[in-house]
């Protein structure tokens, strides 16, 4: 390009002094060369004509041209060939992304900027009912109004999807899940999960019913066992000593039916937070003394508590909860063992902290201790006596009190085990 270039600049010169010899015939110089350059001129102006007429019909073959118009022409040409055949690779992969998304069984919904419907597959059209000819381009919150929805899509927080009931079907249970993307544009997933929601209840109602119809055969064992203990100095050395293995499995069962019982009414039942405000402070305190007679005062029990800050929920709940955290650091962790106990807040909420300097607990583990019957150390827990319930139960407690539990411990380093509420649950008293 740089040569033709150099070459349509000497064309420019060589006919420049053509017209200038030429006006020398005729005393005027000047006026030769200036006739030269119109020339050339009308002759670049004809090229943008046949460029013009070229690119209003894209689809005819180039002109004919040589030197720097035909590199011209050529150049285009080329580029308008790159740029059918990727824009036909482009189409190519819109329509596999397309026909995949429409293969998926979930469905799957495009937002943009506004906030307006701009695209949705064949499962999100009959999960949300959309119509092409008439939902195209509406808002979406126009379409699904429920309120838990609206909030869940405002508040741009998408760490965690919402299930909720279907607005078409009510027995229907959909979950949805936003991702944003671009220029605040959103992508919602819609997920059909009536069949495992289902599944999960029959098996809550299974554990439920199992454990109420334990109740009772355990409470006649317990009872004959206890009647039986009255009399074990009269029974030979080896009946008495199974006597005492079967009294201390049978406590262990009726443990293990309670915590069961409790998990089971956490995940059926829903959460209403009672109106009047918990004295943690007093309620820590008692737990305290429990675990201090748990322990036989062999333990060290420090407390760090702000009487003034409480926090709204179920005493009976939140009691039984911190109790668990309480008494597994008494449990877990060798006579002469410091656990502190510390109830505080700052912006972000209110925090309870059970930390104790034990032998801690392996990194490895600590994604896995709220999962139901999941234990670091068989061994060890039967020695206890722990039913492998208790940090599942502080987990839904603290789900139904819209808080979370935070675990840190590492092998020789101790435990802390971290209570988080959010500010919207906790007032300070002289707000009561």
């Amino acid at each position: 390009m740089k040569r033709l270039l150099q070459k349509e600049l000497l064309r420019l010169l060589g006919w420049m002094l053509f017209g200038t010899l030429l006006g020398y015939l005729w005393n005027r110089p000047a006026l030769g060369a200036a006739t030269a350059l119109l020339i050339l001129l009308g002759q670049h102006i004809w090229q943008l004509q046949r460029l013009i007429r070229w690119l209003q019909a894209p689809h005819e073959a180039p002109p004919e041209a040589q030197r720097l118009w035909g590199e011209i022409f050529d150049g285009i040409y080329h580029y308008q060939r790159r740029q059918k055949a990727d824009q036909q690779q482009l189409t190519q992969l819109l329509k596999r992304i397309q026909d995949s998304s429409q293969a998926l069984r979930d469905g799957v919904v495009m937002i943009d900027h506004k906030g307006d419907l701009e695209w949705w597959n064949e499962a999100a059209e009959k999960l949300l009912g959309l119509s092409a000819a008439s939902d195209r381009g509406q808002p979406i919150t126009y379409l699904l109004r429920q309120p838990q929805f609206v909030d869940y899509y405002e508040s741009q927080n998408y760490l965690e999807p919402l299930m909720l009931p279907s607005h078409i079907h009510e027995e229907r249970l959909l979950e949805y899940q936003i991702t944003l993307f671009g220029q605040n544009e959103r992508l919602l997933l819609i997920r059909d999960c009536t069949k495992m929601r289902r599944l999960e209840r029959m098996r809550q109602d299974f554990i439920a019913n199992v454990s109420h119809e334990l109740r009772t055969p355990l409470t006649v064992l317990s009872g004959y066992l206890e009647t039986f203990s009255d009399y074990a100095d009269e029974l030979p050395a080896q009946w008495q000593r199974g006597l005492a293995l079967m009294t201390q499995q049978s406590a262990r069962m009726e443990h293990l039916v309670s915590d069961l019982l409790t998990l089971s009414r956490l995940e059926t039942s829903d959460f209403k937070a009672e109106a009047e405000p918990i004295n943690v402070a007093e309620l820590l305190n008692a737990i305290r003394l429990d675990a201090l007679a748990l322990s036989g005062h062999k333990h060290q029990l420090l407390l760090d508590v702000d009487s003034q800050l409480y926090v709204r929920g179920s005493a009976t709940e939140l009691r039984s909860a911190f109790s668990n955290l309480v008494f597994n650091a008494v449990k877990y962790t060798p006579h002469g063992s410091i656990i502190e106990l510390r109830w505080h807040h700052n912006q972000d909420g209110a925090y309870l902290e059970v930390k104790d300097n034990g032998p801690g607990i392996d990194s490895k583990h600590l994604a896995f201790l709220t999962q139901r019957f999941y234990r670091v150390d068989s061994s060890r827990s039967s020695e206890t006596g722990g039913t492998g319930l208790g940090l599942a139960i502080v987990k839904h407690v603290l789900l139904r009190h819209q808080g979370r539990l935070q675990i840190s411990s590492s092998a020789e380093q101790g435990s802390c085990f971290t209570c988080h509420f959010p500010l919207s649950q906790t007032l300070l008293a002289h707000a009561l």
